[in-house]
């Protein structure tokens, strides 16, 4: 294979990568903008939509019917999550809402260790993947489904916050908690919304990565804190910045991993999130939001 090509096929994979950490990324910044929680247990929701589907599947039903009930289910353990675990927390220190995230991705993954044991599982392609020859690049259908998937949801997050109702009381709730509540805007109910779309959103990203590399009780962990390296670079402060640091990271991994070593992806990954720590905390792609009250 010729530069060109690799190059080609690099940056693909590289986009694919992407895509799945956009659809986490962008759960961390609604639940960020919303209850100022930086969930670390995002990434756990991944894990179960890609389980919970799988299992569905096993169990006899279509494809589409398993992803369905799986993202449904999903939104509903992150309702849970927000009502027993966020919510009764809601004035407790930053510090101690990671922590308590931290430990509910713990429980998480005991769940589901238990559930489905610790063999890696894998889920159907969702159309023939035969794979498609570009320019001397071999592209995978499935690979295609994930990076589109993500600019659909992109689009449609760009729609419920700048065209729905719901969508401008989750705006008001970030910009101005105490200004939304004497328009008669509930916090709390918005919370709920948030973790529960952010839960969705996840499981989505969870279902399109296991037809890919297969499905785990610990995927959740790496691609969460990849997500959120996405999220950092992109600022935690809007969508489509999330989803530009996330398609930057897959894009950097697959280089480093075919240029150089596959050991490298992470330090990477990593090695930029502290760089933009030190250098520009607020992100790369951030832009100005209104002050939370």
């Amino acid at each position: 294979m010729d530069f060109s090509s690799q190059f080609i096929q690099l940056l693909f994979s590289g986009l694919t990568i992407g895509s799945i950490y956009a659809l986490i990324a962008i759960g961390f910044v609604i639940i960020y903008n919303v209850t100022g929680v930086l969930n670390l247990a995002q990434g756990e929701f991944a894990m179960f939509g890609a389980l919970i589907s799988i299992s569905f599947v096993k169990m006899g039903l279509p494809l589409w019917a398993a992803i369905i009930l799986s993202i449904l289910i999903v939104c509903v353990i992150g309702g849970v999550f927000e009502r027993t675990a966020i919510y009764p927390a809601r004035n407790s220190s930053v510090p101690t809402l990671i922590i308590i995230t931290i430990g509910v991705s713990i429980a998480f993954k005991g769940i589901a260790i238990l559930i489905w044991g610790t063999q890696p599982q894998s889920l159907p392609p969702f159309t023939d993947n035969t794979p498609i020859k570009f320019l001397n690049a071999v592209l995978l259908p499935q690979n295609i489904w994930a990076i589109g998937l993500s600019l659909v949801s992109l689009v449609v997050m760009f729609y419920l916050f700048n065209k729905t109702f719901i969508g401008k009381a989750l705006t008001a709730c970030v910009v101005n908690q105490f200004a939304a509540r004497l328009m008669g805007i509930k916090p709390e109910k918005m919370s709920l919304l948030a973790v529960s779309t952010s839960a969705g959103l996840g499981a989505l990203a969870g279902i399109v990565m296991a037809p890919i590399s297969g499905a785990t009780y610990d995927m959740g962990m790496m691609i969460g804190l990849k997500a959120f390296v996405a999220a950092v670079v992109g600022g935690l402060t809007n969508v489509p910045a999330a989803i530009l640091g996330a398609f930057l990271i897959g894009i950097l991994e697959s280089f480093a991993e075919g240029f150089w070593s596959a050991g490298l992806k992470d330090v990477v990954s990593f090695s930029l999130l502290l760089l933009i720590l030190f250098l520009k905390p607020e992100g790369l792609f951030a832009k100005a939001s209104g002050k939370r009250v």
